[in-house]
């Protein structure tokens, strides 16, 4: 018995996005790239792969392809299927906080739910506060720290990272987004930053745990596990980072973290401190904001903590 070529018997948009979208999930992939989905990932493939923008209107669904274009097509859902490449290294894009980033696998693909908090002016959380300087610790690509740029041209940005590959795209980023307002600094945490100091610091940081680090799918092999794995519980960065934190806060600074599954281990070391959850659309998805005043009069138990990771 033969198959028919799918070229052959698909003829539209909507049918490569369908046709796609069938195929990922029989293929069992893992989604957890910006698209939680294989629909999703489909539709970005597919219209990245015709040259058309990621929010083309429904009205051209029904558009024919011609043989060449879907042959491209089907090659690249090929590829997603074969290698498991996340769907952003194979279009070289990856959106957050509504900007069109440059992504590959010299930093994490750009997925934190902080696009929301930038969006939304940071509010209720700075409570109306004035912020002239704002760091992005961790910055990978660069997406927080110039999307924060971006919303809020008043504001100097610094984009801080160890990795030199990361910072070699973030500057791409820089450019491509003209964050003339962002600086990008080569850091191992506030290592580089002495003498700095901020009224917001934001940071998505490494926060997987070990095991589950070993555990993840192979989407996630072609991401730099710099950016992943943060030891037996997750939080060997995040204790450095609630200790130092501080010293580079104004006195009524605000320091908002991710940290993932790992919020149980932290809450189960640090009941004593006052992190205030976020609640988002979706629900609570492991990011607090807490206050500087809170760090300092905490700091001894961070810094026992975080000595216990040296």
């Amino acid at each position: 018995m033969t198959h028919a070529d799918p070229a052959t018997e698909l003829h539209t948009i909507v049918d490569l996005i369908r046709y796609g979208g069938s195929r990922f999930n029989a293929a069992g992939l893992t989604f957890g790239h910006s698209y939680d989905n294989a629909m999703d990932e489909a539709t970005q493939l597919v219209l990245h792969a015709l040259h058309l923008p990621h929010d083309l209107s429904p009205v051209y669904g029904q558009s024919r392809l011609t043989g060449e274009e879907k042959r491209a097509i089907l090659a690249l859902f090929q590829r997603r299927i074969d290698e498991r490449v996340p769907a952003a290294y194979l279009t070289g894009e990856a959106w957050f906080a509504g900007l069109s980033f440059k992504s590959d696998s010299r930093a994490l693909v750009p997925r934190s739910p902080i696009a929301e908090l930038i969006e939304n002016g940071f509010e209720p959380w700075l409570a109306g506060r004035e912020v002239r300087r704002a760091l992005d610790l961790c910055t990978g690509s660069g997406c927080i720290a110039i999307a924060m740029g971006h919303y809020n041209p008043e504001w100097d940005v610094d984009g801080v990272d160890i990795s030199d590959d990361a910072l070699a795209l973030a500057a791409e980023n820089k450019a491509r987004l003209h964050a003339d307002n962002v600086e990008l600094v080569k850091s191992d945490l506030f290592a580089g930053l002495t003498g700095r100091h901020y009224d917001l610091i934001v940071t998505n940081p490494p926060y997987v745990t070990d095991d589950e680090t070993d555990a993840l799918p192979r989407e996630y092999s072609y991401e730099p596990e710099l950016g992943l794995r943060a030891g037996p519980d997750g939080l060997d960065l995040v204790l450095k980072i609630l200790r130092d934190a501080p010293l580079h806060l104004s006195r009524d600074g605000l320091l908002i973290c991710e940290v993932g599954e790992s919020e149980r281990h932290l809450v189960k070391l640090l009941p004593e401190l006052d992190l205030a959850w976020i609640e988002f659309k979706v629900g609570q998805m492991g990011i607090f904001a807490v206050e500087c005043r809170e760090l300092i009069v905490h700091n001894a138990r961070i810094a026992e903590l975080a000595a216990a990771r040296a």
